[in-house]
């Protein structure tokens, strides 16, 4: 299914010079390429598990009191995916009783499908993933985003300590990639300030399953209201916590 929605979205990607789009807010933007992507995931979800509930970026929620729920970004990266930039991604998580129990994330640029399931490891093209063996913030590229939910200061602080500390940063425009590269040993960690369940639970059932560390981002209602999110390769946790105290948490 996840398979399917990003090669629909591709077909969008394709024809972006005739795709209307609308602005949420600074840097937030959406396109019909979202809605219909996100549209046909939630029809195909609840056709096969009526019982379970839903959560999109898009198209808001259903039976929030279920079980489980499925929680969808469509087109994660969209500032990307508009721009003719490949690094986008589908998105999809399955929480039960507040636990990950599913990650799925499908970039379709580079046809790489990152899956987990709680308890049974993660995989890239259905081979094994494994964090990084790095022990030190010099030993690797640390995920940093930023958005207009972010704190500036807060921002800063955290970069000050990683140049400070022999870091370098990436950010590719999706949240989501960014905690898959962690799990598949690419980031040696992840930080941003704000951001929302559908961003990144996907993202973050992976690290876990590779042996890495996450804080815990469903916390004080993070499914519906977000929180920030640090990840970390195993030798790294401490360092990368470090890294959370110097912006303020």
């Amino acid at each position: 299914m996840v398979r399917d929605a990003g090669l629909y979205a591709l077909q969008w990607f394709r024809k972006l010079d005739s795709l209307k789009t609308e602005k949420k807010g600074p840097q937030d933007l959406v396109s019909k390429a979202d809605r219909e992507v996100e549209k046909m995931i939630r029809e195909r979800l609840q056709t096969l598990f009526p019982e379970d509930g839903f959560l999109g970026e898009e198209s808001g929620t259903r039976n929030l009191d279920a079980e489980g729920i499925w929680i969808v970004d469509p087109i994660d990266g969209t500032i990307c995916f508009l721009n003719g930039l490949s690094s986008w991604c589908v998105s999809i998580a399955f929480v039960v009783k507040n636990q990950i129990e599913i990650g799925l994330i499908y970039a379709p640029c580079t046809d790489e499908l990152f899956a987990s399931q709680r308890g049974t490891g993660a995989t890239l093209n259905g081979k094994p993933m494994k964090p990084s063996k790095a022990t030190t913030l010099a030993d690797g590229i640390v995920g940093l985003g930023y958005s207009p939910k972010s704190s500036i200061v807060a921002t800063q602080k955290a970069f000050d300590y990683l140049f400070n500390n022999g870091g370098v940063y990436h950010d590719v425009g999706s949240a989501a990639l960014m905690l898959a590269y962690v799990a598949a040993g690419r980031y040696i960690g992840v930080y941003e300030f704000q951001i929302n369940s559908w961003d990144c639970l996907a993202g973050i059932a992976m690290v876990r399953e590779t042996g890495g560390w996450t804080n815990d981002f469903l916390a004080n209602d993070g499914l519906l209201t977000g929180n920030p999110v640090l990840v970390a390769a195993p030798g790294v946790k401490d360092a990368m916590q470090k890294l959370f105290a110097a912006a303020g948490h």
